[in-house]
C-alpha cells in the first residue's frame, strides 16, 4: 500500500519547524529516520495531514559530552552507536544495545530521539533513557522544557510530548569507573522486537553493591524502574533474589508472541543474565 496524500514541509531552521507546530502540530507529523512512521502511513494506519522533514535541520545534528552529561541530537542515528561515543560505562551500554535494534539498514536512518518520541514499549534505547534517569529536551514556539525520563512515558505510543513540541536532544548522564553495565534482551530472531529485555546500571564500592539501576523494558506498557529489585541488590546483592523480584514485581502484557506467565519468566531470565553480564 501507499500513504494517503499529505502536505509535505521540510523546513531549514528549529524556528521555522516549531512555527510549522505551532500552526499545524494537531495535523502533523516530524519525519526523521522514517522507520516507525513510513510504514504505518504505508498501510494507513497513520494519515498525517501534514509531514514535517526535518533532516535538513543541520542544528538537531549532534552528539557530545558536556558536564558529565552525553547529549544526544534530534538527527543522531543509531548506527552512531556501533563503538562507544564516550569513554566509560555509558558508552559501552550504549553500544551493547545498539547492536540489537533492527537491523543494519535500519540503524543508519532510524534515530535515537525518533525511538523515545514513538515510545513503543519494545525499544532499546526508551529503557535505556528509564534506566539512566535520562531527560529528553522538548521545545515549541512558546519555550523549552525537560521532561525527565521517568515522567515522559506514559503507555503503549503515549508520552508527555504535546502536539506542538519537538524533541531536540536527548542527555544521559556519563557514568564514572566505579559503575557497570550490563544488558541483555530476548527476541525470536535477530532484529524481531524485544519479548522482554533488561538494563542495570550498578555501582560498587569493594564487593558491596552501593547504588544499582534496574531497567525492565518490552514487559509492559512502557519502560520502568523495578526499585524492588535495586533495594535486593543493595541490601544482600544477591542476583537470584532481584531476579525473582522483578518477575514478582511485572504485570505482563499479553499478545499473539507471548503470555503473561511466558513473559514473566522471561524477564526474570533477562534480569539474571544482564546484572551477570555488569558483574563479569
Amino acid at each position: 500500500m501507499k500513504p494517503a496524500a499529505f502536505e509535505y514541509h521540510a523546513p531549514a531552521t528549529v524556528e521555522a519547524l516549531l512555527d510549522l507546530l505551532a500552526a499545524h502540530g494537531e495535523e502533523g507529523k516530524i519525519l526523521a529516520g522514517g522507520q516507525s512512521l513510513v510504514p504505518v502511513m504505508n498501510f494507513r494506519l497513520a494519515r498525517p495531514a501534514k509531514l514535517f522533514d526535518i533532516n535538513g535541520i543541520a542544528e538537531l545534528d549532534f552528539l557530545r559530552s558536556e558536564n558529565q552529561k552525553l547529549r544526544i541530537g534530534a538527527l543522531t542515528r543509531h548506527a552512531a552507536f556501533h563503538r562507544p561515543v564516550v569513554e566509560g560505562p555509558t558508552g559501552t551500554l550504549l553500544a551493547d544495545v545498539a547492536r540489537h535494534i533492527g537491523h543494519y539498514p535500519i540503524r543508519q536512518r532510524g534515530t535515537f530521539a525518533g525511538s523515545v518520541a514513538h515510545a513503543d514499549p519494545a525499544s532499546e534505547w526508551c529503557l535505556v533513557l528509564v534506566t539512566l534517569d535520562g531527560e529528553i529536551v522538548a521545545k515549541s514556539a512558546s519555550g523549552e522544557r525537560v521532561i525527565r525520563a521517568a515522567e515522559y512515558f506514559q503507555g503503549t505510543f503515549a508520552t508527555a510530548l504535546r502536539p506542538h513540541e519537538l524533541i531536540t536532544e536527548i542527555r544521559l548522564p556519563v557514568l564514572d569507573a566505579s559503575w557497570r553495565t550490563g544488558f541483555y534482551e530476548f527476541s525470536r530472531r535477530a532484529g524481531d522486537f524485544a519479548l522482554a529485555m533488561t538494563a542495570v546500571a550498578l555501582r560498587r564500592e569493594g564487593a558491596k553493591i552501593k547504588d544499582a539501576r534496574v531497567g525492565i523494558g518490552g514487559v509492559e506498557d512502557r519502560p520502568f524502574r523495578c526499585t524492588a529489585a535495586e533495594q535486593v541488590l543493595t541490601r544482600d546483592g544477591s542476583l537470584a533474589q532481584a531476579a525473582e523480584a522483578v518477575s514478582k514485581a511485572v504485570n505482563p502484557l499479553e499478545d499473539l508472541h507471548a503470555d503473561a506467565p511466558y513473559r514473566r519468566d522471561l524477564v526474570r531470565a533477562t534480569t539474571r543474565r544482564a546484572l551477570e553480564r555488569a558483574l563479569a
